[in-house]
Order: C-alpha cells, then sequence, then structure tokens
C-alpha cells in the first residue's frame, strides 16, 4: 500500500488487525459469533473518523462522524461484509440546507446518505477511502452541476486533478475517470452522462487486501490508518466544491 509523501497522521487505536478484514468474510459475515471483532474494527474507524473531523474543523470544515452497524441485521441483509465511517454535514449546517429545500425535499435528510459524505471502509479484501453523492443526495449533485454551469468546469478539473490515485466513478458503469490525469473534455463527457437523482458519483481511492492471511501483514503496519485519513483529508477541497454550503450555494440558482 503506497503512502503519501508527507508523513502519515498517527491512528487512533493503534494498526489494524487481521480480525477487522477476517470477520467480514464471506464465512463469517452472517454469523454473530464474530460481532465483538466488528465492534473492534468499527470503533477503531470511528476514532480515525473523529481525528479526519478534528483536522477538518480546524481547517474551517466542519463535519460530522458516523459508522455503519456490526452486527448482521435486516438493515444490512443479515450480513455485514463492509464497515466504513462516514463524515456528513454536521446539524447546523442541515438545518440550513433544509431551509433552503423546505420541508417536503428535506424529509430525512439527517440520513448519512442523503448527504454528500466521505467515507473510510473496510472489507474483507479491500480498503477505501471514498466521497460519495447518492442519487437521494440529489441537492449536492444539483448544486455540484449548477456551480460548473454557473462557472464552467476548469473549477472543478483543477480540483479532481490534485486527486492522483483517486477515480471518478459513475453509478455501476465500468467506464472510469483516472484524476490527476483529466482532460477538460474528459469531465465535460462525466458530466453529460451524471444526473442527479438518478445516478450515484463516487471519488474513490481503492487498495487490495490479501485475503491469505499469511500475506496480510502489508496491511497491519502502523501507517496504514494514518495513510487512510490523510486520504480523506485530500477529499476535502473536493467536498467544499461540490457539496451544497454558505460558501459554494448554486442550488436554486447561479
Amino acid at each position: 500500500m503506497p503512502a503519501p509523501k508527507d508523513e502519515p497522521t498517527a491512528a487512533p487505536l493503534g494498526p489494524f488487525e487481521p480480525w477487522d478484514f477476517e470477520a467480514l468474510s464471506d464465512a463469517r459475515s452472517r454469523s454473530a459469533e464474530y460481532n465483538d471483532h466488528r465492534l473492534r474494527a468499527r470503533r477503531r474507524l470511528l476514532a480515525m473518523a473523529k481525528e479526519v473531523a478534528k483536522r477538518a474543523k480546524a481547517a474551517g470544515l466542519p463535519l460530522e462522524p458516523r459508522t455503519s452497524i456490526h452486527n448482521p441485521h435486516q438493515f444490512n441483509g443479515n450480513r455485514v461484509s463492509r464497515l466504513w465511517a462516514y463524515l456528513v454535514r454536521p446539524k447546523a449546517a442541515k438545518t440550513k440546507l433544509k431551509r433552503v429545500l423546505g420541508a417536503d425535499l428535506a424529509k430525512d435528510l439527517d440520513q448519512a446518505y442523503k448527504n454528500l459524505y466521505l467515507c473510510m471502509a473496510l472489507e474483507h479484501g479491500a480498503l477505501e477511502v471514498s466521497l460519495r453523492i447518492h442519487p437521494d443526495a440529489w441537492y449536492d449533485g444539483q448544486n455540484l452541476l449548477r456551480r460548473v454551469k454557473a462557472e464552467g468546469p476548469e473549477g472543478w478539473l483543477q480540483v479532481l486533478n490534485t486527486l492522483d490515485g483517486f477515480r471518478l466513478g459513475l453509478a455501476d458503469w465500468k467506464g472510469e475517470w483516472r484524476c490527476g490525469e483529466l482532460s477538460l473534455e474528459r469531465v465535460e463527457d462525466y458530466l453529460r452522462h451524471y444526473t442527479p437523482g438518478e445516478h450515484q458519483l463516487v471519488l474513490e481511492r481503492r487498495w487490495p487486501v490479501p485475503t491469505d492471511p499469511a500475506a496480510r501483514e502489508t496491511v497491519l503496519t502502523e501507517e496504514v490508518p494514518g495513510i487512510l485519513m490523510d486520504e480523506v483529508l485530500r477529499l476535502v477541497p473536493a467536498y467544499r466544491y461540490m457539496a451544497w454550503s454558505d460558501e459554494s450555494d448554486f442550488l436554486f440558482g447561479g
């Protein structure tokens, strides 16, 4: 797993452990027997998300950390094959957005996926850092499109090309747009296809995790959680550019 050039952030609760991944395997994802292992991993992710939120706030962006559930439940199809920590707009920002949208359009805004969010995730065979706009967070997607329309796509292109190592994806399409090497034509191509409310927008970076326990040592080192936290922080300018806020208010204008 390649590290960023700078010294990675210190990891709360130490490095990842083998059972952080093993408890998410197909053979164990449906079993409550492994809930304690998944809870430990969930707490580690939450501690990491709190550290990211602290640093993002210092940079002028308040975010609220949350985590997914660690036990098999009807809500997750009685299977836990993925654990993640969200970073979403805090209550005060949601209150402002609700006033802009109105009561009917702002239903269930408290649910994390109904806002543009940053994410750190664990799977049995992967680590992931991402920024996502779910179709139900159409207002953030619409804010992005209106900003690009008002200002031109060059600003978004510049933001995306600072994110080398990430890919811009569209729903479950096989095509991808690799950040760091995007042209104006490629960004315009993406914008022609992306429809808020219909498609998910994702900016993600994934690292494979060896499923063979003997080969998994590469992701159990002290620096790996810090790398993930630093990669989330690299997404902060993209969040600020794309998400509706007082500083990026294009939802019903522009």
